[in-house]
């Protein structure tokens, strides 16, 4: 069964970085490559909302408020996804969550989720 795994997050300092990692576990190469895979976050009290997305041809999506501080990229043959969070934000701490969504079916997966804080 395909997991996702998310990892580095963590408390920083405003205008601090900080690098998220995904791993999808027990996927085949083959449904990674087919997936866009994004990052979402949900900040207490607020939906959960889109940060970032990279499709299988490496298409990028971002949310406005994170255009030219993040970066998402994937590496299809470790089956990983990052998302590089620089000049941190207060308003950027929340709970980012990785998700995996193929292009073929239904599948729409997610992953426990990582804490990012960030003080000012």
């Amino acid at each position: 069964q395909v997991q996702l795994v998310e990892s580095g997050g963590g408390s920083v300092q405003a205008g601090g970085s900080l690098r998220l990692s995904c791993a999808a576990s027990a996927a085949s190469g083959s449904l990674f490559r087919i997936s866009t895979m994004g990052w979402y976050r949900q900040a207490p009290g607020k939906q959960r909302e889109l940060v970032a997305a990279i499709g299988n041809d490496v298409s990028t999506n971002y949310a406005d408020s994170v255009k030219g501080r993040f970066t998402i990229s994937r590496d299809n043959a470790k089956k990983m996804v990052y998302l590089q969070m620089n000049s941190l934000k207060p308003e950027d701490t929340a709970l980012y969550y990785c998700n995996l969504r193929p292009s073929i079916g239904d599948a729409n997966l997610w992953g426990q989720g990582t804490q990012v804080t960030v003080s000012s």
